[in-house]
């Protein structure tokens, strides 16, 4: 037994001074060149990698740098570079044959850049392509490589659009790792990614990609789950910061391509939505369900969406088109009876904040619409129409100030509006409503045009033709009849912001003589009455008001 102990420890200590002393007989570096010219073949691309030193402990060896050219079409600088490389390898072949033979390779801290022309195409598409490769025949027999696994840790990806072969603006994913495995032309390789995305969300891929495709590496097949986690839109860089567009999303689908036609479906959710330049978070959460399928051929594509708010659903389905940098939609948008406390809660990310204490309240909402447009600056229009709600909230009466004193609309916190409609135009740089009908019962007939600027700002110029009530009151203390009233109508100005609208008379010449002849009229004939001082100077209110004077002058 001692004899024995004494045999296998000489044994080990054998193998461990072989195992230490191999790499000052094996100058691994004598290999970097056929593995560069490799792997310069095999991706296509020039590979630069710097000198190679044993690390039998670790089984492999490493590489101070490694630097992998990019497509000169898109960029001139590199695709791929980072300060550290391992290579994993077979010792036996290595150290009594001589043999290079590559298990797994192991990028640590790569800056890795993906960019994409106006055509539509990546710059990772010609990696590996079979076509386009231009490497010179080599002497003798090609170094045997064959590598199970690919990993990528703590990395960096750049994406961003190519323009004259420089890279344009770029988003910037960072703590990226990739797990590949069984790595082959003929195979499917199964892989995970994950990400840091910008402003602090998350992403990750797991699945199957391959066969490889060996003319165009984005028409590999493909099949992967995704998840994206507490992502902000803004940040992405997949977004036009002057669009406005902003919010934080998660998202949950399944993607797979055939090397012909991607196709995705999945659920979605947004919150702090915005939509528009100088909105505001919306108040509550939408989700989405969708499908969608995209020939890489057409570069065009089909979408069907769901969106939820509330209890409320309205549908977007349409074409895709992403032959530029911008993918370019035409969707149609359909709402039907959806309820206004679902939606209401929407307006702020589209650039319409009520006034402080101010809500609609019941109702229900149509809507027949289109979306034109980069998906991050679509224009949409349409008709839209608001049955039975209630403006809670807010005093429109002793709002309307001059006007409502006048046409004797009483005060109030509720305002029924039994229909509103108008063709709508929402944009980046706000919404502009046409052919506007409101019907207010306590009112009367409101009809117009306006902008909400991409800053809150009120445009907007209305016709007041007042109820049957109003217009008598109006009728009895001027001497215009309370018909030609009705018919041509009160009009204003909403100025202001949707915080703090302001309604302004906008009287025409007939009706200011008329309502001057006959209030000062009034004013003058009523000395015996013993309230004549208050009703002279509530009627000069009312006469200024709608007379536009200025308040602040002194009488």
């Amino acid at each position: 037994m001692k004899r024995l102990l004494t045999i296998l420890g000489i044994v080990v200590g054998v193998l461990v001074l072989i195992v230490l002393l191999a790499p000052l007989f094996i100058n691994v570096d004598s290999f970097r060149p056929e593995l560069e010219k490799t792997l310069s073949t095999s991706l296509n691309r020039q590979v630069q990698i710097g000198k190679l030193e044993a690390s039998l402990l670790s089984g492999g060896a490493s590489a101070s740098q490694i630097t992998i050219k990019d497509d000169p079409a898109f960029n001139s600088g590199p695709f791929l570079q980072a300060n550290s490389l391992k290579v994993g390898v077979q010792l036996l072949p290595l150290i009594f044959s001589r043999r290079l033979e590559v298990t797994g390779i192991t990028v640590d801290k790569p800056d890795i850049v993906l960019l994409k022309n106006a055509a539509g195409k990546w710059n990772f598409s010609t990696m590996g392509s079979s076509q386009q490769k231009a490497q010179p025949q080599q002497s003798g027999k090609p170094m045997e490589v064959s590598v199970d696994k690919f990993e990528i840790t703590g990395g960096k990806i750049r994406i961003g659009n190519s323009s004259g072969h420089k890279a344009g603006q770029e988003r910037v994913y960072t703590n990226v790792s990739l797990t590949a495995k069984n790595i082959s032309s003929t195979t499917q390789m199964p892989f995970t990614l994950s990400a840091d995305t910008p402003g602090g969300g998350a992403l990750k891929l797991d699945g199957k990609a391959g066969p490889l495709n060996q003319n165009d590496a984005a028409r590999t097949p493909l099949e992967a789950s995704v998840s994206v986690q507490h992502t902000d839109l803004a940040t992405t860089g997949f977004i036009d910061p002057s669009s406005g567009l902003a919010g934080n999303v998660d998202f949950d689908g399944k993607l797979t391509s055939d090397g012909k036609v991607v196709r995705s479906e999945g659920k979605s959710k947004a919150n702090n939505l915005r939509v528009v330049k100088g909105g505001a978070p919306a108040k509550a959460p939408i989700s989405l369900d969708y499908k969608s399928q995209f020939d890489l051929d057409s570069q065009a594509g089909q979408l069907n969406t769901a969106i939820h708010t509330g209890n409320s659903t309205a549908t977007a389905a349409g074409s895709l088109s992403a032959k530029g940098e911008d993918t370019i939609a035409n969707l149609k948008i359909q709402g039907n009876n959806m309820a206004v406390d679902d939606v209401v809660t929407l307006l702020p990310a589209f650039g319409v904040i009520l006034p402080s204490g101010a809500s609609l309240k019941g109702g229900t909402i149509n809507m027949d619409m289109t979306a034109e447009g980069p998906l991050d600056r679509l224009v949409i229009n349409g008709p839209l129409k608001i049955s039975g709600t209630h403006l809670t909230g807010y005093d429109l009466g002793s709002k309307l100030g001059a006007l409502a004193s006048f046409a004797g609309i009483k005060p109030g916190n509720d305002t029924l509006i039994q229909t509103v409609s108008s063709a709508l135009r929402v944009a980046p740089e706000g919404i502009k409503a046409s052919d506007i009908v409101l019907d207010v019962p306590s009112i009367g007939n409101l009809t117009g045009n306006g902008i909400i600027g991409n800053n809150n700002s009120l445009d907007f110029k209305m016709l007041l033709k007042l109820s049957g009530h109003a217009g008598d009151t109006v009728g009895k203390l001027t001497s215009i009849s309370t018909a030609s009233i009705q018919q041509k109508g009160l009009p204003f100005l909403i100025q202001g912001t949707t915080q703090n609208p302001k309604f302004v008379p906008a009287l025409g010449n007939e009706l200011k003589s008329g309502l001057k002849d006959t209030l000062m009229g009034a004013v003058g004939g009523n000395q015996a009455n013993q309230n004549s001082g208050q009703q002279k100077q509530d009627l000069k209110g009312v006469l200024g008001g709608f007379l536009g004077k200025d308040k602040n002058k002194k009488p």
